[in-house]
């Protein structure tokens, strides 16, 4: 079983709906009518400037979403945190990187200041992500790397559980969008950014794992942790070949 896909792609959202760009109602309209209806759990993937112009910025974009699936509806937005990691591979993870002699004290730095669920912002995730994030009732995954943040009646059942030693396999919100038949909307992206396509990544067998290393927060401050879990950068799935 996998999750609906709905991709808006670019070149179908950057002409405004009208002389005064994208309203909340035009958004409402056009993700009805590419599929998304009340009571349904979506998992958006977006880009803001993607779209063009919108009134109200990302705001609307969430507000439209709500009109779509109404209030049996959820909201489900990837909130990762990929620099929370060892310095030494930042330009992995963010792009950018640091040279040697100063990851000691960034290491150090991160100690003191670990993953917060309720306040540390998602990175590079987007505008609208940031808004349903912050948007009053939203709950947050555990997981210090790779949370997600959902907003609607089944926000906790989709985020509880995040096991730190899981980024995006059967212990992480993935599998329970799966599990409630959620859908995905790509908003002004491409399958590339789509999350959903990891959770494949651990159920194929033996897949090959790494250690990773991050902050978590003990209750008593910041500590460094490491784990091992799948090695996203060796396992690469591929469409299959035609007539394959």
């Amino acid at each position: 079983m996998t999750p609906d896909m709905l991709a808006a792609r670019p070149s179908d959202t950057t002409r405004p709906a009208s002389a005064e760009g994208w309203s909340r109602e035009d958004l409402a309209n056009d993700l009805r009518r590419l599929g998304l209806a009340d009571g349904d759990i979506v998992l958006v993937h977006s880009s803001l400037k993607s779209l063009g112009y919108v009134e109200g910025g990302a705001a609307t974009i969430v507000a439209a979403l709500r009109d779509a699936i109404g209030k049996r509806g959820t909201i489900v937005v990837p909130a990762q945190t990929a620099g929370n990691c060892h310095p030494s591979r930042w330009n992995v993870t963010v792009g950018r990187a640091v040279p040697r002699w100063s990851w000691r004290r960034i290491a150090e730095e991160m100690a003191d200041n670990p993953f917060n669920p309720t306040a540390t912002a998602s990175v590079n995730m987007g505008r609208v992500a940031e808004v349903v994030r912050t948007s009053p009732g939203a709950t947050r995954s555990d997981h210090p790397q790779t949370s997600f943040a959902a907003l609607g009646p089944a926000a906790a059942k989709i985020t509880d559980g995040h096991a730190v030693e899981c980024h995006l396999g059967e212990n992480s919100p993935l599998a329970r969008l799966v599990e409630l038949q959620a859908k995905i909307l790509l908003l002004g992206v491409g399958y590339a950014v789509c999350t959903a396509f990891h959770l494949a990544e651990y159920r194929v067998r033996n897949p090959p794992r790494r250690a990773y290393e991050c902050v978590v927060d003990t209750g008593a401050g910041g500590k460094w942790f490491q784990y091992q879990d799948v090695d996203f950068r060796r396992q690469r799935l591929r469409p299959a070949r035609r007539g394959a």
